[in-house]
């Protein structure tokens, strides 16, 4: 479904990721995990069209991504939760979410939308007139999910969705994480917190300072010795 192949991409004279290659298919959950600034959120950037890559390509049913602007790349079906969240504070939930589906013109889609979304999250149904700069971090994660799945994405990719999130609400992240794939939707899973991805994935990638320098199956890298000191603290 994605096909990623030698993206060169530069901040400035700073080289962040150096031949970047991997693939996901469709149904997968595919990690990748790396300390900070190994170029993870530098990946979900580029394949959104808000980073341009200097090399390389990038292939998403079998189109180009290359020259496509952010809002056809999400009408494409390829769609981001941001780091950080980035919902629209001064707006209700409701409008947060009818902002995920400005690239639908079907209003019966739309409203269908709303129902699939009110019943993965019923505490956005709750606070659906409430603004967004006023929930929980928690809730303002289930918010930016919501709105990413108001477009109807065949291909979510997550940036780093368990940050600043208590022990709790990232066990409910990532069980519902698990439960967007288990309807059909393919999963890219950017995450600091390898044990959390790795538990989850079904295979996954490592970064380090811009390269992929370890790729598998997710079970096997949970009990590798080296990613085990490097990530999971033993």
């Amino acid at each position: 479904m994605l096909s990623v192949k030698g993206l060169e991409v530069y901040y400035g004279a700073i080289h962040a990721l150096h031949g970047v290659s991997f693939d996901v298919a469709q149904g997968e959950i595919v990690s990748l995990i790396g300390a900070n600034g190994a170029g993870k959120s530098t990946v979900l950037k580029t394949l959104s069209g808000l980073l341009r890559a200097k090399n390389g390509e990038a292939f998403f049913m079998k189109h180009s991504l290359r020259a496509m602007e952010p809002h056809s790349i999400v009408q494409a079906g390829l769609a981001q939760v941001p780091e950080g969240r980035r919902v629209f504070q001064q707006m209700t939930v409701q409008e947060n979410l009818e902002m995920g589906a400005f690239t639908q013109r079907d209003r019966a889609a739309i409203e269908q939308g709303f129902e699939h979304v009110f019943a993965r999250f019923p505490r956005l149904k709750e606070r659906r007139r409430q603004l967004a700069g006023t929930l929980s971090g928690g809730e303002q994660q289930m918010l930016a999910m919501g709105r990413a799945l108001m477009s109807v994405p065949k291909l979510l990719m997550l940036d780093e969705p368990s940050m600043g999130l208590s022990p709790i609400l990232v066990n409910e992240i990532f069980s519902i994480i698990a439960e967007v794939s288990a309807s059909g939707t393919t999963i890219l899973l950017v995450e600091q917190n390898a044990r959390m991805a790795l538990s989850i994935a079904h295979r996954a990638y490592v970064l380090e300072t811009g390269r992929i320098v370890m790729s598998g199956d997710a079970k096997e890298l949970l009990g590798d010795d080296a990613i085990q000191k490097a990530y999971l603290g033993h």
